[in-house]
């Protein structure tokens, strides 16, 4: 027997556009379900808010090149909701931040000015709003320091190798070098997300920093893999530049990622604080229309197939990288969990790949098609988000996690006005649902 339930609106993926979408429809009083397989890609990402970094040339200030994309570019997702709405969008995330589970854990920056941080291999990397814990490692001019740069790594985590950070830390220009303790651990490798649950610990903390404090020289500034801590990471944070006496900062490493787990540890707060649902495990394998909208959703969850009721929907689910959207072995372009038209793909008679694998591949863009407030073509209660919009390469872009934020951030405020206008009350509202 199948089981229904109603909601005002359900949200079909879990990751940053997901989760924001879920979280300001809760907000606004909407019954709110959040269903997905698993965690989305904030495990994968490294918890930075990334807006806008290359157009194509690397971008420093992303306030004024949104405006430029925005104008040039009609159907990339940034001018569907235009540069207001990602201003309004980072403020709110901003306030989530500081109101979540982390007790004095902030986020800095914004549109002025992109921040130039390390990459795990040294390479630099633009981001315009990023975890207090990464700050201290802006490399762009008037950053947070230009004092040399110590890359420590613990031989127990693989996945991280200090030596090749600093090395490619001096060839963008960077004073670096790199320290490599041999700590006794429990096991003789780990991942960031088990030595972060040691930095938690204030004794491991004393003993880790009795244990660099030698190899460290002047006044330099010490980068660690992000892993400092997984409950308290201000503190853990503060704690270790006090005892060591100098600016510390976190380096993303290969996934799993503790700044990105953070992230995601925020809006789910956020969105259950504000009285919605997050149903992991639950794998959206159909829907029901009636005439233009979708009348339910269908997922296999906990055993067992359930219905979902809603007036509304946002389908957050990705892109080609999540398999949300594939190319199958007709060569068919196609959206897998609502059937929704994709729009970007080339034609029959266009190539689809380019033969230089860094070039962008002519599928990059290609996404479910919308009209210009994020709702499906031709179905009237279903919004889209995040990735799986046409018109963006956001890797190549470096915009993946500000598009996200801001398009779930959008699709909600677009179903708002609209129960808002339903209900009497025209223009933007906060309406319930």
């Amino acid at each position: 027997m199948r089981r229904e339930l109603h909601f005002d609106a359900v949200v079909i993926g879990a990751g940053t556009a997901g989760l924001t979408a879920g979280a300001r429809l809760a907000e606004a009083g909407a019954r709110v379900a959040v269903l997905t397989k698993g965690v989305g890609s904030t495990h994968l990402a490294p918890g930075t808010v990334d807006v806008l970094g290359y157009a194509p040339e690397r971008v420093s200030e992303p306030g004024r090149a949104l405006e430029d994309l925005v104008r040039s570019r009609v159907d990339h997702p940034y001018a569907l909701v235009g540069r207001g709405c990602v201003v309004e969008a980072l403020q709110w995330f901003g306030e989530r931040v500081a109101a979540g589970p982390f007790p004095g854990y902030r986020y800095v920056g914004g549109l002025e000015r992109n921040h130039l941080l390390p990459t795990a291999i040294g390479a630099l990397r633009p981001s315009a709003l990023i975890p207090e814990t990464m700050a201290a490692g802006d490399c762009a001019a008037g950053g947070a320091s230009a004092a040399r740069v110590c890359v420590v790594g613990v031989r127990a985590l693989r996945d991280f190798h200090p030596a090749l950070c600093a090395a490619n830390l001096e060839r963008a220009g960077v004073d670096a070098r790199s320290v490599e303790l041999n700590l006794a651990l429990d096991r003789a490798d780990q991942n960031a997300l088990g030595v972060a649950r040691r930095f938690d610990d204030p004794g491991w903390r004393a003993w880790f920093c009795a244990e660099l404090s030698p190899h460290l020289r002047g006044e330099e500034r010490v980068g660690l893999p992000a892993m400092l801590g997984s409950t308290d990471p201000h503190g853990v944070w503060s704690d270790l530049g006090r005892r060591l006496g100098r600016p510390v900062f976190e380096i993303p490493t290969l996934p799993p990622s503790v700044p990105g787990m953070r992230l995601f540890e925020v809006l789910r707060s956020s969105l259950r604080a504000a009285g919605g649902r997050l149903i992991l495990g639950a794998e959206v394998v159909g829907a029901e229309r009636s005439g233009e909208r979708v009348s339910s959703v269908q997922a296999h969850a906990a055993g067992e197939e359930r219905r979902y009721l809603a007036r509304w929907v946002v389908l957050a689910t990705g892109g080609f990288a999540s398999g949300a959207i594939e190319l199958d072995s007709r060569w068919v372009t196609r959206e897998r969990v609502l059937g929704l038209p994709v729009r970007g793909a080339p034609g029959a008679d266009e190539p689809r790949f380019v033969s230089t694998y860094l070039d962008e591949q002519p599928l990059a863009r290609a996404g479910v098609a919308v009209t210009g407030d994020l709702r499906a073509e031709g179905v009237e209660n279903v919004l889209v988000a995040g990735a799986a919009l046409p018109g963006a390469a956001a890797w190549r872009e470096g915009s993946g996690e500000g598009i996200a934020l801001a398009t779930g951030f959008r699709a909600a405020e677009v179903v708002s006005e609209a129960e808002g206008a339903r209900a009497g009350q025209p223009g933007r509202s906060e309406a319930v649902v």
